[in-house]
């Protein structure tokens, strides 16, 4: 689990400029445990894993709208 020493880690308005939100919409996502794996480093200092957003989007990965 985890991410290697290659992974560079982003802070939050990349991270939200990326997914195409706002930094309001990803905290609430971390609040509601919604959204990618996240590191948080003191009270206000929030990194996102490369590869923990990788992760994140693959399961987001859908073929259709409906229910299964």
């Amino acid at each position: 689990m985890g991410g290697t020493l290659e992974d560079h880690l982003h802070k939050p308005p990349a991270v939200a400029e990326f997914l195409g939100t706002t930094e309001g919409s990803l905290a609430q996502m971390r609040y509601r445990g919604q959204g990618p794996r996240f590191i948080k480093l003191g009270p206000k200092a929030v990194r996102y894993r490369e590869s923990d957003l990788t992760a994140w989007l693959d399961q987001q990965t859908r073929q259709q709208t409906g229910a299964a």
